[in-house]
């Protein structure tokens, strides 16, 4: 009776409680190569058999969650080039070497080690020949061959195994050169593997990479075809967390990423940081700012900036130039923007002489519409009146003066800004 009860309470507690699972003991063996980390599963002794308890919400949720991961998922990408990929492994296998198989000598030390250690596995000692640097020119066209997000993945893979060797085998503690810094964080530009990109203007980076101005500006050029305000944001940030100082490339990035957006307080707010930090503005950036001005009618912003302008250099270009005149055409002063645009054409080189028939249309029956679209609606009527009557004047101004002009001037009137 004695047994039948103990049977019974033993099927009892399979029957009523299933949330026991047996299984034989696994360990993950972890194995550092020169490519990265890898794991292998090993199984322990047969003995080695031990209960997890499991209960069924915990299941539950395991599975909830492997269901929602799968769903959430991206597309699966295309995976690297065959180019890349081709050049990736020669690179890989000159810098591992060949694992040299154990003599039988060495198996049998470690046999008697095995022994000596009560059951402890020892393995013999792994040996590696013919590792050497791969050359330079496999590097250089690894990242020239670039073209998707997965080659970009092998290419940092490849960087972080490189500057390992370098430190272990070659006993070098440099960084990579700042050209080859440049063309990898164009290559990221070029392909969009953006936060590569970001990886590549870290101080400290486990790439071996040397940040720079320059290879951030790839990025913001990024940022400004795709007119992402706020990756040019996240890359200033940057520069300035690494201690990179700002140069006038950036700042003409900068500027005219501001304007394609039509984003005035982000142009004032990175304004006041290059001019706080010291940078010579370009002529261009100095354009591109006064246009900005002249488009939103903010008149007393043109003649701070000119100020600004004319302390850093002596001539105009076509944008400035024009921005002054405009500033003049909204004060009412239609003399001083002739007077204005003929001193331009006389300073102008020849090839540059072209672009002001081309400006001077664009300001007849472009920027009328703009500037009193950002006027305010009780504004707007006054200021369309005073630049239907000013505009010819300074065009007829321009004509005494001796510049040949041809300027349709329908298109002022045409203008539904201006005629209300």
């Amino acid at each position: 009776m004695q047994l039948v009860s103990k049977n019974v309470d033993k099927i009892s507690r399979v029957l009523f409680k299933p949330r026991f699972v047996l299984y034989q003991r696994t360990s993950l063996v972890q194995i550092s190569t020169l490519s990265g980390t890898s794991y292998s599963q090993t199984r322990l002794l047969p003995d080695a058999q031990h209960v997890v308890s499991l209960s069924m919400k915990t299941m539950m949720n395991m599975s909830r969650a492997s269901y929602t991961t799968e769903a959430t998922n991206k597309p699966p990408r295309n995976g690297p080039t065959e180019e890349v990929k081709e050049i990736y492994d020669k690179m890989i296998k000159s810098i591992e070497g060949e694992i040299v198989p154990p003599s039988k000598e060495e198996e049998e030390r470690a046999a008697v080690e095995t022994k000596k250690n009560k059951g402890k596995i020892v393995l013999p000692r792994r040996k590696i020949k013919g590792q050497t640097a791969p050359p330079n020119t496999l590097l250089w066209s690894l990242v020239e061959k670039c073209a998707n997000l997965d080659d970009i993945v092998l290419l940092f893979d490849m960087l972080q195994n490189l500057r390992r060797f370098r430190l272990s085998n070659l006993r070098i503690h440099d960084n990579f050169n700042c050209t080859l810094c440049l063309k990898i964080a164009e290559a990221c530009a070029r392909v969009g593997a953006i936060d590569y990109g970001k990886k590549a203007l870290w101080e400290h980076n486990k790439y071996g990479l040397t940040p720079s101005v320059s290879s951030a500006n790839y990025l913001l050029l990024y940022a400004k075809e795709s007119n992402d305000t706020k990756l040019m944001v996240e890359v200033m940030q940057l520069l300035k967390r690494n201690h990179l100082p700002l140069q006038p490339g950036t700042a003409d990035i900068i500027f005219s990423t501001c304007y394609n957006v039509d984003d005035w307080e982000l142009i004032s707010k990175y304004a006041n940081k290059f001019l706080k930090a010291g940078v010579k503005l370009r002529r261009t950036t100095f354009g591109t700012w006064m246009k900005f001005s002249a488009k939103r009618g903010d008149v007393k912003s043109i003649w701070k900036i000119e100020n600004l302008r004319s302390k850093a250099m002596e001539k105009h270009n076509l944008d400035t130039g024009f921005s002054c005149a405009k500033g003049f055409l909204l004060e009412g002063k239609p003399e001083s923007a002739a007077a204005i645009i003929h001193v331009l054409n006389e300073k102008l080189r020849d090839e540059k002489r072209t672009g002001i028939t081309l400006e001077l249309q664009r300001l007849v029956s472009e920027w009328p519409s703009e500037v009193t679209k950002q006027q305010k609606e009780e504004d707007r009527k006054s200021l369309a009146s005073s630049l239907t009557r000013d505009i010819p004047a300074m065009v007829t101004g321009l004509l005494n003066m001796g510049l040949e002009v041809a300027v349709n001037l329908d298109d002022l009137n045409k203008n539904e800004a201006i005629t209300f």
